[in-house]
């Protein structure tokens, strides 16, 4: 299995790495792309099995970022990946047609998801 961490911070992609993917079997790869932009290319080359996306990052941001790559590839997993228990933030997100939307601080619900035992947002 492989994954994409989109993260503007370092300390949280190699937290999300080491804290969430411990979960995941042995033989899986983990990307990390530090905003939107570089998520969308590495998508592209990559097509990663899962893409775990924070939802503000300079100079492309989360949604904007889960837009372009749904929209070229409907199949693609998304989890947004926040700070931000918005409304409005979750509606944008449901309309990109993320897999999910959860909060930095609910990371204990990845491996359901990851697994098919959490149901889609």
């Amino acid at each position: 299995m492989t994954f994409l961490i989109a993260d503007d911070s370092p300390r949280m992609r190699e937290s999300f790495k080491r804290t969430i993917l411990r979960n995941v079997p042995d033989g899986h790869t983990v990307y990390q792309a530090r905003n939107g932009g570089e998520a969308i290319q590495m998508y592209e080359n990559l097509r990663p099995d899962w893409v775990l996306m924070d939802i503000r990052m300079e100079p492309v941001g989360g949604l904007e970022a889960s837009r372009v790559i749904l929209a070229a590839h409907p199949d693609a997993k998304i989890i947004i990946l926040t700070n931000y228990d918005d409304a409005g933030y979750r509606k944008a997100a449901r309309e990109a047609g993320v897999h999910k939307y959860i909060l930095k601080e609910q990371l204990n619900e990845i491996p359901g998801i990851l697994t098919g035992e959490t149901r889609h947002e």
